[in-house]
């Protein structure tokens, strides 16, 4: 063969190398930056631009993506541990021309973490309204979207700021009494019984855990590499004495059943969809909702635990937009009666 064109073959084989090698490397020595990266890449691929808003010394990161039009922006809520990137498989399903915002809750990636703060679930409505007034969003009114924890924070806002929305879809809310225990619940209850309230199972230390965490949000068995699960881990070991003392908070009697104190007062047409087989938050709290909020839209995804957005993202972003279309339409009809 050609010396020449041997060279080359092997400049080529090099530099495919290097770059697979870089990711093998990453794979088995640092799974917690290769998954970092990921979101970064799947950010920029559907068009997430990051930014900051200050209020006062309190800073508050989040991602969006359009400009607010005609159609209400959205606003989205994630849960308890999680971040602004957990929408990102609703977002792939969800026109580019649609205003969309996704905040670090309080405490939680990108915002800022305070001892001194309240994280309460009415101190963090409290928060969400002074981001929203930061970025200007209420200028017109929007839809509000909250999950788990974050569906209890919007629960709330909805009745504290009513001015400020005009729809909101409640996705596995937290915050309200349930008749049926889940198995999370009776989880904590053998815990508090048996003095290990620390191994909270929303809160995983180890790679098994954070296995068991993922079996018990989601109905739908996804096979996890043991690398990634440790990457997964090693992401949240610094903030897990943030969760603990969060989640302390949470299910203090301030804010256990904050969303069921506060629903009477939610005037905003509500969507809730919720995993039928959810083992986090039982499913009959859809039911509590749907009898005290009169315009109240209720939706049971079979085969579907509590980590909706993940299991079912394109049926999620659908019964969204059908649901704002028949607003739409609603508004329409009466402004034409």
């Amino acid at each position: 063969m050609d010396p020449d064109v041997l060279n080359m073959f092997v400049i080529a084989g090099g530099t495919l190398a290097i770059p697979i090698l870089a990711f093998v490397a990453s794979f088995l020595l640092w799974p917690s930056a290769l998954i970092r990266i990921y979101y970064w890449y799947w950010r920029r691929a559907l068009g997430m631009q990051v930014r900051y808003a200050s209020y006062d010394d309190y800073q508050f990161c989040y991602s969006y993506r359009g400009r607010p039009g005609y159609r209400p922006s959205i606003l989205m809520l994630h849960g308890f541990s999680a971040h602004k990137d957990m929408w990102l498989s609703i977002v792939k399903f969800l026109p580019k021309n649609l205003h969309l915002v996704c905040v670090d809750m309080p405490g939680h990636e990108g915002t800022t973490r305070s001892a001194l703060d309240d994280y309460s679930i009415s101190g963090q409505a409290k928060r969400i309204h002074q981001f929203v007034e930061c970025i200007k969003l209420n200028r017109r009114p929007f839809h509000l979207v909250g999950t788990s924890m974050g569906g209890n924070v919007a629960g709330v806002y909805a009745a504290q700021y009513p001015e400020d929305i005009c729809s909101l879809t409640l996705i596995c809310p937290a915050g309200l009494p349930s008749t049926t225990d889940s198995k999370f619940i009776k989880q904590l209850r053998e815990l508090q019984e048996s003095d290990s309230i620390d191994r909270i199972p929303l809160i995983p230390s180890t790679p098994e855990e954070m296995a068991d965490m993922l079996k018990l949000c989601s109905y739908v068995r996804f096979k996890v590499p043991q690398q990634i699960l440790q990457g997964l881990v090693d992401v949240r070991i610094p903030h897990n004495d943030f969760y603990r003392k969060l989640f302390l908070e949470i299910v203090d009697e301030k804010s256990r059943h904050s969303l069921h104190e506060n629903m009477s007062k939610i005037k905003a047409p509500t969507q809730v969809i919720w995993g039928k087989q959810d083992q986090v938050l039982d499913v009959s709290g859809a039911s509590v909702l749907a009898s005290a909020i009169p315009d109240c839209h209720v939706y049971i995804l079979e085969n579907c635990g509590h980590s909706v957005v993940v299991e079912r993202p394109r049926k999620t972003a659908n019964l969204i937009l059908e649901f704002l279309a028949l607003l739409h339409s609603t508004d329409n009809n009466k402004k034409q009666a």
